[in-house]
């Protein structure tokens, strides 16, 4: 029998309700939020503290550096994740390859947090903390994929972009959470204090935010497009091979399209934090609430980037999207650096609400570049490979900027960047898209 995608997948989502749709994008969302919760701890901890605890050195730019690549490799690792959950959702089904992943990133986290210093074991401290960085990128590259992917065939055709911003939700609230754990750590402890235990109290915290991660996906229903591919025997027996060899152009081009919400975002607040704090001297709690509060303001913009998406295509979302943060990245820098503590929060949160409009719809895009067999592996490759890249963009910022005399024009420059590199993708995507029915790429 013929594969046929388009009749397989519009049959299998044609009687989904609007309720149904809801439950599992808001369930998938929970999950996504521990997912970036346990993601963006990290990316706060090497701004502040991986650097001076993990690895000491004379020269603090230096020892910034290495916390961030530290911060890269765990992206590094996500790709790999990617294919390996990614075959194991194209084969055994989403829901339960997802139960797998939230528990290899809630426990790893916890022994983060754990995790003696330099000055307690020496270089074995380093070592352990890239081993675990590594680890949990495996389990992250698996996630928010497979989320996505769940959300998308659970949600009808004509509906696909508004339910597809929602697990992206996930990504403000672990920032909210991440970063509002170390705010509130910087009130309750004094300086020293929060440097020898008060940081850890986040990642801990990570253990029972996983029980109740794991209680609300374990009410999750199945995809009905993969069941029904299940049903039908027409399951992709190799996936990864079938996506190399199919659709490495599409890999491309939803890595593209995923860039500036991933990489940007890495650069508005882990980059810009130690921007703030180390260069620029501000407060660690002004750099932090800025983060907070622009997380606060992107959840109205991804909400509305799903509607926009909804009804002109998700494509277009992207476009625009792109231009417009290309637009506001030098003056959003300008405002960080005017020194005054309002306008340095509206330069973060400026900078942020732009690139979540193409955050909202890549999720959209991607699912609809690849076919419903091997979606769950292309999707991992392609949003994976975007972590990959943009896991390094702080440290890349970090070394222009400093070879810059500190000035902040080099990581304005990488913004620009990525806004057009993601909007380019977005002229290309629809043309390589599946075709469905009554679907706005």
């Amino acid at each position: 029998m013929t594969y046929q995608p388009t009749n397989v997948e519009a049959g299998a989502t044609r009687t989904i309700t609007d309720k149904e749709a809801t439950k599992v994008a808001i369930g998938a969302m929970i999950g996504t939020a521990m997912e970036w919760y346990d993601f963006f701890l990290f990316s706060a901890a090497a701004a502040l503290i991986f650097n001076a605890q993990y690895f000491h050195s004379a020269d603090p730019t230096a020892a910034t550096m290495a916390a961030f690549a530290t911060f890269g490799v765990g992206l590094v690792f996500r790709p790999l994740g990617g294919m390996f959950f990614g075959a194991m959702g194209d084969k055994i089904g989403r829901r339960r390859t997802l139960m797998v992943t939230i528990v290899g990133i809630g426990v790893v986290t916890g022994l983060i947090g754990m995790l003696p210093t330099y000055f307690a074991i020496g270089i074995a401290a380093p070592i352990l903390l890239v081993l675990l960085r590594a680890v949990q990128g495996l389990f992250v590259g698996g996630e928010w994929s497979g989320a996505m992917t769940l959300v998308v065939e659970n949600a009808p055709l004509k509906k696909r972009a508004r339910y597809a911003a929602l697990p992206q939700i996930g990504s403000p609230i672990g920032t909210i959470l991440s970063s509002g754990g170390f705010f509130v750590m910087t009130l309750l402890f004094s300086a020293e204090n929060f440097n020898s235990f008060g940081w850890r109290i986040p990642f801990l915290a990570a253990i029972p935010m996983l029980l109740i991660a794991l209680y609300i996906r374990s009410r999750l229903d199945e995809s009905p497009v993969f069941t029904e591919l299940l049903e039908k025997g027409e399951t992709e027996k190799a996936p990864i091979r079938t996506v190399l060899v199919e659709s490495w152009k599409h890999i491309i081009v939803g890595m593209a399209a995923a860039l500036l919400g991933v990489g940007g975002f890495y650069l508005v607040t882990a980059f810009v934090v130690y921007y703030g704090v180390k260069i620029l001297h501000y407060d660690a709690g002004l750099m932090l609430l800025g983060g907070m509060i622009a997380a606060i303001v992107e959840i109205p913009v991804l909400l509305l980037g799903g509607r926009l998406g909804e009804r002109f295509g998700a494509s277009r979302v992207i476009i625009y999207g792109g231009l417009v943060s290309a637009v506001v990245a030098v003056p959003s820098f300008m405002l960080i650096s005017s020194g005054s503590e309002v306008l340095v929060i509206l330069g973060m949160v400026l900078a942020v609400a732009a690139l979540s409009f193409p955050y909202a719809a890549s999720g959209t895009v991607l699912t609809g570049l690849f076919p419903a067999r091997t979606r769950y592996t292309g999707v991992g490759f392609a949003q994976n490979v975007a972590g990959m890249i943009s896991g390094f963009i702080p440290l890349a910022a970090t070394g222009l900027v400093a070879s810059a005399a500190n000035h902040w024009w080099p990581a304005a420059a990488i913004l620009i960047f990525l806004s057009l590199f993601t909007a380019v993708a977005g002229i290309v995507a629809p043309r390589m898209s599946v075709s469905l029915p009554g679907f706005k790429h």
